[in-house]
C-alpha cells in the first residue's frame, strides 16, 4: 500500500460553520476514513491562512475531526473544533514543516498527496514544491468545473481562481479523481488538450443514511415540498418562487407550502426582494439557511418531493438524499442529475416553467398517480455509498504505485 498524505485544509478552515457544505463533507468523508485505517499508512497535513503548510499528528486530527462530527452531526455547539483548529494552526509553522519532512524521509513506500477539497489548488507552487520534496504523487478530487463552465453565475473573479486550480489538475496531476461521469466528461477533453493521458477515475460519493429514529420532524404544514443549496443564480430559486406565487394565488390557502435551506449567497437581490416582500409568498414560504442534518433528513422525508431546478451541478447531494430517504424528485434534466438519477426522478428543462408547475400541482395531491408512479419506482434505486467509493480510490491509488 502507498503511504497517504491526507490534506485537510478545508476542514481546519470551515471549523467554525455550524453546519458543513457539500465539500465539507467530502474531506470529512476521507478524514473518517482514513483515521480508521493503520497509523503508518496515512498522515495528515494542512495549508494555514498564512500560507505554511505541515503535518498534523494523527490524535490532532483524531481530536479534531471527532469534536467537528458532533458539532455537525451531533449535539455538540461550534467552538470546541474551532479551539483544535486554531492550535492546528498555530502548530504548523512551528513544528509542522519540520515534522513533515521527518515523517515523509521515514516513508519506504510510495507518497500518495490527496487534496479532495480544491483547497490552495490555485497555487501550483505549493503543490509542486511538495511532490519535489517527498517524491510524492498528486491525486486531487475534482467536484466540478462550473465557475469555468458558467461564469455568469458566479462571483467575478471565480472563473479565474477555478481557471487556476484546473490547470494546476491538468499539469500536476497524477491521477484524478471525480465525483460523477459528467465531471469526467467535461474535464478529459481539457486534459487530452493539454496532451495529457493521466488517469480519471469517476465514482460516486458516498452518502450515509440516518437512522429513522434520529429524523427529526420540523413542524411545516402539509404538504410541502423542499429545495436544498445555497441560494446562488444557479440554483434556480427565482424558478420556484414565481410558480409559488402562481399557486398562492390560484389555490389560496390549497397552496402546498416551499421550504428552503441553503445560506443566502450571492447576486440575489431579486430572490430576496421575492422572500421578503412579495405578499404571495407570506406564510407559504419557509426559509432555513442552518440547521442540523436530522432536521433537514426528517424535512426531506417527509415533503412530497424534493425540487431541484439547477442549471449545472457536478453531483447533486441532495437528489441522492432524496432519493435514499425514499422521497420524490423533480429535478433538471442536466447530465449530472441524469446519472445519479438512474432513471427514478422527474426531469425537465431548467427554464420550462409550465413542466414544472404542472409536475408540482400533480406531485401535491399524495394519492396522485404520477407521485405513485416514481415511488415504484424508487423501490428498486439504491444510493452510492462510500464503501464503494474508497474501495474504488483504492484500486486506483495501488494501480499508480504498482505501475
Amino acid at each position: 500500500m502507498p503511504h497517504l498524505l491526507l490534506d485537510l485544509s478545508r476542514l481546519i478552515s470551515s471549523s467554525a460553520r455550524a453546519a458543513p457544505t457539500g465539500i465539507d463533507r467530502v474531506e470529512l468523508a476521507y478524514a473518517r476514513e482514513l483515521l480508521a485505517r493503520p497509523g503508518d499508512d496515512v498522515s495528515f497535513a494542512a495549508m494555514t491562512n498564512l500560507r505554511a503548510f505541515g503535518l498534523i499528528t494523527r490524535l490532532q486530527a483524531q481530536a479534531f475531526i471527532t469534536a467537528l462530527s458532533a458539532q455537525w452531526f451531533g449535539s455538540q455547539q461550534p467552538g470546541r473544533a474551532a479551539r483544535i483548529a486554531s492550535r492546528i494552526a498555530g502548530f504548523i509553522p512551528v513544528n509542522g514543516d519540520r515534522a513533515l519532512r521527518r515523517r515523509m524521509k521515514r516513508q519506504t513506500e510510495p507518497v500518495i498527496y490527496l487534496n479532495v477539497s480544491h483547497h490552495h489548488l490555485d497555487r501550483p507552487a505549493t503543490i509542486d514544491r511538495l511532490k519535489k520534496r517527498f517524491g510524492a504523487l498528486f491525486v486531487p478530487l475534482v467536484h466540478d468545473l462550473i465557475p469555468i463552465e458558467y461564469p455568469e453565475y458566479q462571483r467575478p473573479n471565480q472563473a479565474e481562481i477555478h481557471g487556476r486550480r484546473i490547470d494546476t489538475v491538468i499539469n500536476l496531476s497524477d491521477a484524478v479523481i471525480v465525483n460523477s461521469q459528467a465531471t469526467a466528461d467535461i474535464l478529459a477533453p481539457r486534459m487530452a488538450k493539454a496532451g495529457r493521458n493521466t488517469p480519471i477515475l469517476a465514482s460516486h460519493l458516498g452518502f450515509d443514511l440516518p437512522e429513522k429514529r434520529t429524523l427529526q420532524p420540523f413542524g411545516i404544514p402539509r404538504p410541502y415540498f423542499i429545495c436544498i443549496g445555497t441560494i446562488e443564480p444557479r440554483k434556480n430559486h427565482l424558478l420556484l418562487l414565481k410558480l409559488w406565487r402562481r399557486l398562492a394565488l390560484e389555490l389560496g390557502d390549497a397552496a402546498p407550502h416551499l421550504v428552503i435551506v441553503g445560506r443566502r449567497g450571492w447576486e440575489i437581490e431579486n430572490v430576496i426582494d421575492m422572500l421578503e416582500r412579495s405578499p404571495g409568498l407570506a406564510g407559504k414560504v419557509h426559509e432555513f439557511s442552518a440547521i442540523t442534518d436530522s432536521e433537514v433528513c426528517g424535512l426531506i422525508r417527509s415533503a412530497q418531493a424534493l425540487l431541484f431546478a439547477s442549471f449545472a451541478e457536478g453531483f447533486g447531494l441532495p437528489v441522492i438524499e432524496a432519493l435514499a430517504l425514499g422521497t420524490p424528485v423533480l429535478c433538471s434534466d442536466i447530465p449530472a442529475f441524469v446519472e445519479v438519477g438512474r432513471g427514478a426522478p422527474e426531469f425537465f428543462d431548467p427554464l420550462d416553467g409550465p413542466s414544472w408547475y404542472a409536475a408540482i400541482r400533480d406531485y401535491t395531491d399524495s394519492a396522485s398517480p404520477r407521485r405513485a408512479a416514481q415511488l415504484d419506482r424508487l423501490r428498486d434505486w439504491t444510493p452510492p455509498n462510500w464503501t464503494h467509493h474508497f474501495q474504488a480510490v483504492d484500486a486506483l491509488l495501488n494501480g499508480l504505485t504498482d505501475a
